[in-house]
Formats: C-alpha cells, structure tokens, sequence
C-alpha cells in the first residue's frame, strides 16, 4: 500500500508537518509512505526577497511529485500553507494539472486528507482546509479529517492548530514559531488515520 504525502512549504512549517504525518502513516503495517514536494512557480531571486531561500535548500532533497504518480497510491495527505483562507498558488496549479486523472477517475475511491499553516491563530485554516476537500470530492475521493479521537484539540491549554477537517500550525506573523509538539503529533495522528482507512478502502 502506497500513502503519498504531498507537500508546498516556502519557510519549512508545512514540511515539518509533512514529515510528521508521513511518519504516522509509516506506522500502519504494510505501508510505504512516499514525501513529494510540488513544483515551484517562484524564481529563486524571489524566493531569497522572501527570505525563504534556504528552506526551498532544504528541501531540495525530496522529490518533485508528478501528476501520474498520484495514481498508484492508496492514500494522498496534501500539506498547503493557507493563502487568504485558501490553498497557496503551487498547490493550485499542481491540482490544476490533474485534470487526465479526473477525466479516466483514477482518484475515485482513495483516501484524501488535507493539512495547513497560517501565519496567525484564525489566519483562514479552517476555509483551507474546507475549500482543498472540494477538489478531493472531485476527483472521488474518500475525505479524510483529523477525529476527535486525537485528544490534543480537546485541551485550551495551549494555542494549537488543528480541527475536525485536518492538523494545522500557526506560524506568528514573522515566522517564528514553528509547530508545536501538539500539532506535530495531530499530523502524525492524521497520517496513520489516513493510512489505516487507506488500507481498508485498499
């Protein structure tokens, strides 16, 4: 069973997340967890203006996903940093690709799931996620959130992302905070949820 996590993080909050739920999936016996990054649209002079410069190095090592390769797997996690409430333009135009696997449903029937990073506490991760699942129903997949069954966002204790439609971070405004131990293990949660029902639809 193949469970790919497919990803776009500029400044490395969406890949630390991305790495998490691909080390939950990886725990359902029988798993093979692929990390994907989706194509870049910027320059590398603008990604050095935004500062992000040296998290796309670090990135450089995981592979660039392709359109095709969606098709073998069993199970697709997509990780998208939140862009005025919706999915970032990498994200877009990646899906915005898939349209010869809608046309012959090659994603009917996979298990689909979706997390994100905002800049701030209500930053629109909630109308991401949500809008992202409508891409996932058309294509025919079977939408998978983060239940209530993950304890960590039954507590106010901290400030934390996540919610019923899938694990979230919350940047700060300048970038600063990276997740914290709760939403990493709200992603890692959501991977092996989505591995575990991938293997059943399977």
């Amino acid at each position: 069973m193949i469970i790919k996590v497919v990803f776009y993080s500029m400044y490395g909050h969406v890949l630390a997340m991305a790495r998490a739920a691909a080390q939950g999936a990886s725990r359902v016996a029988g798993a093979r967890v692929d990390l994907r990054r989706v194509p870049e649209t910027l320059s590398s002079d603008i990604l050095e203006k935004m500062g992000a410069l040296e998290a796309a190095k670090e990135m450089q090592d995981i592979p660039v996903c392709t359109v095709e390769e969606l098709e073998e797997a069993q199970g697709i996690i997509f990780g998208t940093p939140t862009r005025f409430g919706n999915m970032c333009g990498q994200m877009r135009q990646f899906l915005d690709g898939t349209g010869s696997l809608w046309a012959r449903g090659a994603l009917v029937g996979k298990a689909g799931s979706v997390f994100t990073s905002s800049a701030t506490q209500h930053g629109g991760q909630e109308s991401t996620l949500l809008s992202f699942h409508t891409t996932l129903l058309h294509h025919g997949m079977v939408v998978v959130g983060l239940p209530y069954t993950f304890q960590g966002q039954m507590g106010t204790q901290e400030v934390t992302g996540g919610s019923p439609y899938g694990a979230s971070t919350i940047a700060d405004s300048d970038g600063s905070r990276m997740p914290s131990q709760n939403e990493l293990d709200a992603a890692m949660f959501q991977g092996g949820h989505v591995a575990g029902i991938a293997a059943r639809l399977a």
